[in-house]
């Protein structure tokens, strides 16, 4: 009974911790789950290796128990400083850079789990074989591990964490202008060659220099775009994040100005409040950062941009996305009415699934749609032709440029990976992405 006294304890203590997590950011609850499961695992991987750090001499002994529970050592310490500060007061870049790196230890550990829990399958394999082909009722467990396959968990798991941490020392802002030029039935002349800068999912709250947001800012300005188009996710929690940050942002210029969309992040939903009074609060506050901003915040609406006589419009929807844990807010219809039969219309729409599940089958009059929310998942292969990321594991849309065909023509996505970052505070092989597109007359 001795021996289950601390696998009882340890799960008793992770389901509290967890539980305190998902009452603090409850729309994280599916990930936390997850993340339940793992911090199981993690015990079962410490048992394992438990009798080779047993032998060390104790300073060395140590070392590795300090090494080894430090992360979850700091999620409790994190989880009760909590309770004294309130998480989106913390001081920013700390605050950024701790929760990634406890991301990193964790998603670098799942390989020696895996390694570990492979093992262990082959030696229960071994059981069965033994049980079937000699009929024996009692066989013994097999007393030792595929050291082999033990090795490669850790050199993998090592691996990877040196590979994240390299996407947070040398990618986070190795920012990538891609250029694209798309052709459009029926634009008007004076729109032809029309330039368009397309960024998304900025997440201030996770953005820990302002030096690197102002180099970027002065990116999109070389760039000489007639009209800027900005698709959501520009807070990580509340609108508290951005304080700071309108200075910089608010020197973006383009003659046409500067649209902006809300996107999941941006409702204040990933975040315990206080009362209903402050939620709605919130999101007045973020009315007047972009009002501060001079942008125009396009929530279920349109608006028309002339070029004498000639003019195009531009829509903008609040988030819709066909996972159900999104917000599903975007009302098309509203938005456009009263132009429904304007020969171009452009469509800001965060999330990329509204484009595949609505927009395309049920909207073929709306031109091109400019979306973002995948992040191009912020790890991946862009190069050597190859264009692969776990983010098209979730959306089928996750990154570029998609065309079907209409009635009318042709109707357009793009697909934004991002400027910022969200949990991971790194890229590895997916740039953070600043896009111009060129309008051309078909």
């Amino acid at each position: 009974m001795k021996k289950f006294f601390f696998p009882i304890l340890f799960s008793l203590f992770t389901l509290i911790l967890i539980l305190i997590l998902t009452s603090a950011f409850p729309k994280n609850a599916g990930f936390l789950k997850i993340f339940f499961f793992l911090l199981l695992f993690d015990a079962y991987l410490w048992f394992s290796i438990r009798p080779g750090i047993l032998r060390m001499k104790p300073v060395k002994r140590l070392t590795f128990y300090l090494a080894y529970w430090f992360p979850l050592a700091l999620i409790l310490g994190l989880t009760l400083y909590g309770f004294l500060v309130p998480f989106i007061t913390w001081y920013q870049p700390i605050r950024t850079h701790i929760t990634s790196f406890i991301l990193i230890i964790y998603v670098a550990k799942l390989f020696p789990i895996l390694g570990l829990i492979i093992a262990d399958l082959v030696r229960l394999s071994r059981l069965i074989y033994l049980y079937l082909r000699f009929g024996k009722t009692k066989i013994s467990w097999p007393a030792n591990r595929k050291k082999s396959l033990l090795l490669t968990g850790w050199v993998l798991g090592v691996a990877f964490f040196l590979l994240l941490l390299s996407g947070t020392v040398f990618g986070l802002y190795n920012f990538q202008v891609r250029e694209q030029t798309i052709p459009v039935s029926d634009l008007p002349p004076a729109f032809d060659g029309f330039r368009i800068v397309q960024f998304s999912d900025v997440h201030l709250g996770s953005w820990p220099s302002m030096q690197k947001l102002n180099e970027s800012v002065s990116i999109i300005n070389d760039l000489r775009p007639d009209v800027i188009f900005f698709t959501g996710d520009m807070f990580n929690y509340c609108t508290a994040d951005g304080k700071g940050y309108e200075p910089i942002l608010a020197n973006l210029r383009a003659p046409f100005g500067i649209y902006a969309i809300l996107g999941n992040h941006d409702y204040g939903d990933y975040m315990k409040w206080s009362s209903t009074a402050a939620k709605v609060q919130n999101m007045e506050d973020l009315k007047t950062f972009y009002k501060k901003l001079g942008w125009k915040l396009l929530l279920n609406t349109h608006d028309l941009i002339k070029k004498g006589s000639d003019s195009i419009a531009i829509i903008g929807v609040e988030n819709w996305g066909a996972l159900r844990r999104f917000q599903r807010n975007g009302d098309i219809d509203r938005a456009q009415k009263g132009i429904e039969k304007m020969a171009v219309q452009l469509l800001l729409s965060h999330d990329p699934s509204h484009w595949d599940s609505i927009i395309s089958r049920k909207y073929p009059n709306i031109d091109i749609t400019f979306s973002g929310h995948t992040h191009g998942g912020q790890f991946g292969i862009d190069g050597w032709g190859i264009h692969w990321s776990p983010a098209q594991w979730l959306f089928k849309q996750w990154c570029g440029l998609y065309a079907k065909t209409t009635a009318g023509g042709s109707q357009f996505l793009y697909v934004n990976q991002g400027l910022g970052s969200i949990g991971y505070t790194g890229r590895v092989g997916i740039n953070p992405e600043i896009t111009l597109i060129t309008l051309k007359n078909k």
